[in-house]
Formats: C-alpha cells, sequence, structure tokens
C-alpha cells in the first residue's frame, strides 16, 4: 500500500468516524434538545437525503473534469461549515441549512474518495483496496458511535455542541491529510479520445452493463441498508418484542461480523465471479430474511426470538462482506478511461434513492404486516440473486473475475473456450 492510499483510508476512516459521530444523535438533539419537535427532526433526516440527491449528479461532472481531490477538499469544508452550524443552531430554519450543507458536503465524499481509491490501484489490487476502505468505515462508524454517545447530555445542549464542533474539527484535519495527497494523475475526460463532457451521462445510459448493475445495486441497498433502522427494527419490536437493548446488540453483531469476516472472505471473493459472488448474497439475505420471520412469526421462546433476530443482523452483515470488494472495483472497471468519477457518482446516487426509499416502504410494512413485510423482502433477495445472474451475462470474463487477468491471456469479449485453452497452451 502506498503513501497515497495510506492517506486515501485514513480519510475513509475518519470521515466515518465523523458521521457515527452525530448521525445517530440527529434526532434526539433536533427535537429534545432544541425543542423543535419531531416534525423538524423528521425533516432534518429527509434534508440529508434530499441534499446528497441533488449534489450528487453535479459531483460526478466536477470529479470528472476538475479531479477527485479539489472536489473532495470542497466537500469537507462544507460538511465542517454544516457540522459546525448544526452544533449552534437553534431554530427550525438554521437547522435545516445546517443539515443540508453536511448531508451535501457527506454525500460527495463518496464517490471523491471511491475515484481517489480507483486512480490509485490496479484492477488485481482493487478488491483489496475497497474491502479495506469498508472495513475501516465500520470500525469508524462504530467507534466513533460509541464515544459520542459518551459525550452527549441530554439535558445540555452545550455537549452537542461539542459533539458537533468536534466533528467540524474532524473534517477540516482530515482537510490537511488529503491535501498532501499525491495520487497518480488519471486521464479527465477532456483527455480521453471520442469522450465528450457533454455526453458522459448518455454514455453511461448506454452503458448496459452499468444500467443493470445500477439497478441490481438500488434492489441490494433497499433490501439492507433501506431496513436497519426503519422496517427490520419496527419489525423487531412489533413482531418480536425485541427490547432496545437486544437491537442494540443485532446492530454490534452486524458490525462484528463485518470487521470479523472481512479479510477472511477476500481471498474467496478475488476467485470467484463477482456475479456468483453477488448472487450467493442474495441466497443468504434470503436466508436472513426467513430467519427474521421465524423471530417474529415462529412460536418460540422469547430468548429464540431474540437469537434469531442478532443472527439476521449477522447474516446481513456477512452479506455486506461479500458485496464491497465486489460492487465498487466493478463499477471502476465498467467506467471508461476519465470517467470513474461519473460513474461513481451514478452509483452513490442509486443508493441514496434506495435509502430515501426503502425506509418509506419497510416502516409501514415492518410495524404492521409483519408475514407480508418478511415474504416480499425474501422475494426481493432471491431477485437478487437473478438479477445477478443476469449482470453477469454483460460482463466480460475480466470484468466478472478480474484473477484471470494474471493468470490467463482472455480476448476482448466473450472468449469460447477453446481460444482460451489455446492461449493457456
Amino acid at each position: 500500500m502506498g503513501a497515497a492510499m495510506r492517506r486515501i483510508h485514513v480519510g475513509n476512516a475518519l470521515s466515518a468516524f465523523g458521521l457515527g459521530f452525530t448521525v445517530p444523535y440527529l434526532y434526539v438533539y433536533v427535537a429534545q434538545v432544541r425543542g423543535l419537535g419531531s416534525v423538524t427532526a423528521g425533516l432534518v433526516l429527509a434534508v440529508f437525503a434530499v441534499a446528497a440527491l441533488i449534489v450528487l449528479p453535479f459531483a460526478g461532472r466536477a470529479i470528472v473534469r476538475r479531479g477527485p481531490l479539489p472536489v473532495l477538499l470542497v466537500a469537507l469544508v462544507t460538511a465542517a461549515l454544516g457540522a459546525l452550524s448544526l452544533g449552534l443552531s437553534a431554530s427550525a430554519t438554521t437547522v435545516l441549512l445546517s443539515a443540508a450543507a453536511l448531508g451535501a458536503g457527506q454525500a460527495v465524499m463518496q464517490p471523491a474518495l471511491a475515484t481517489m481509491i480507483v486512480d490509485c490501484s490496479t484492477t488485481e489490487t482493487r478488491s483489496r483496496a475497497f474491502a479495506m476502505q469498508f472495513f475501516l468505515q465500520n470500525l469508524g462508524l462504530g467507534v466513533g458511535g460509541l464515544i459520542g454517545g459518551h459525550l452527549v447530555d441530554t439535558s445540555k445542549a452545550s455537549s452537542f455542541t461539542l459533539l458537533f464542533a468536534i466533528e467540524a474539527a474532524m473534517f477540516l484535519v482530515l482537510v490537511a491529510v488529503m491535501a498532501t495527497v499525491r495520487a497518480p494523475r488519471a486521464p479527465r475526460v477532456e483527455e480521453a479520445p471520442g469522450q465528450s463532457a457533454g455526453g458522459s451521462w448518455k454514455q453511461l445510459l448506454g452503458n448496459r452493463a452499468m444500467v443493470q448493475l445500477c439497478v441490481l445495486g438500488f434492489v441490494l441497498f433497499f433490501a439492507c441498508y433501506g431496513q436497519f433502522e426503519s422496517g427490520l427494527s419496527a419489525y423487531g419490536v412489533e413482531a418480536a418484542r425485541i427490547s432496545t437493548s437486544a437491537l442494540g446488540t443485532a446492530l454490534a453483531a452486524n458490525t462484528l461480523i463485518i470487521v470479523v469476516a472481512q479479510f477472511a472472505v477476500l481471498k474467496f471473493v478475488e476467485r470467484r465471479k463477482r456475479s456468483r459472488v453477488i448472487a450467493s448474497v442474495g441466497l443468504i439475505w434470503a436466508v436472513a430474511w426467513a430467519v427474521a420471520g421465524y423471530a417474529g412469526l415462529g412460536h418460540g421462546s422469547q430468548a429464540m426470538a431474540t437469537a434469531a433476530f442478532i443472527s439476521t443482523y449477522a447474516l446481513f452483515g456477512l452479506g455486506e462482506a461479500l458485496l464491497s470488494p465486489t460492487l465498487a472495483p466493478l463499477v471502476a472497471d465498467l467506467a471508461p478511461t476519465g470517467l470513474a468519477g461519473q460513474y461513481n457518482s451514478a452509483f452513490a446516487l442509486v443508493k441514496q434513492l434506495a435509502l430515501a426509499i426503502g425506509p418509506a416502504v419497510g416502516g409501514p410494512l415492518g410495524a404492521s404486516l409483519h408475514a407480508p413485510y418478511i415474504v416480499a423482502f425474501t422475494l426481493i433477495s432471491l431477485g437478487i440473486t437473478v438479477l445477478a445472474v443476469r449482470l453477469g451475462r454483460q460482463l466480460t470474463d475480466v470484468q466478472n473475475q478480474p484473477s484471470l487477468a494474471r493468470s490467463r491471456v482472455v480476448t476482448q469479449g466473450r472468449a469460447p473456450a477453446d481460444a482460451v485453452a489455446a492461449a493457456e497452451a
């Protein structure tokens, strides 16, 4: 790992730490500490998603034109100002404006950092680099949430002001760290032959493999992250009678499985076709939803229901560990020269859409229609497997399994078996 990649990973960890430091306490801060009510608190959470949806299409173009580092630095400064302002805000208007700045800055960080990883890695090392990114992100979120929880005091607004001030300082420290990165200069869209800035979105939409990957990504994020803190938690509380402490244990189990399993599964992932790895995640998550069904709809003891519910989150974590070295590298490998930023931003936009729609759909279902909720998301998970198999037919051999590039000569496109055998000979 070179010096540039080390700094990028530090950036990923610090940005995740800042996110975990404050986001879990936003609702309590706005609704109770500032006394602005549950409606305003709900709007603040919605503003995060809306701000991301607005800025991400422009962020992709900016990364393509200017490079990821300048865009990242602007995003960090914007997020720092938003965090500091949020900690000082006392009215609904200033809280919403501050949340918009913080949400926009944090949204742009993701594709900018992902593009820097692409610029500093090769097809062969990319899976490991993105696995490290996901590992550090989860570690940062967990540590940030743990420390933040010990600093806040709902009876003292000053404790939350301190929390947001530390988050702002963290982003500014990250500005200083990332400003020292000397990443390889990837070709920009103006330098890539046959590519024009105005036609980049049209070209992306014309890439069938990328479009199918975006559809698959939406379903993945909708069925997993879009349910964690909404539909699935509501189902656990209402149907399985899970206590809040058990829900916290389930979330901790999810993070623990990711941290423990991430590098254990990496070699398995690197030697398999990406489409098959994603298809296996759909099967694992279908089992997870079936286990959740037992927790809420079975007739076992409360202890068994709690254990099953925690196991559901653990199985989701295993699937996430398989996806982290698979999805992001595949997005990068599908991007034409100079357009990695555009493709990363488009995929981040798809994720944000899923995270915005997922809770709105899953929350009411999980809270009241327990059996239909489990059946629907079990079928959606099986749909992930079907979509992944279909995606595999659109990928070249090396895109689907980069390890082939190291072991044998593969022709562009889908090489016949006899041609591959001849090349190996």
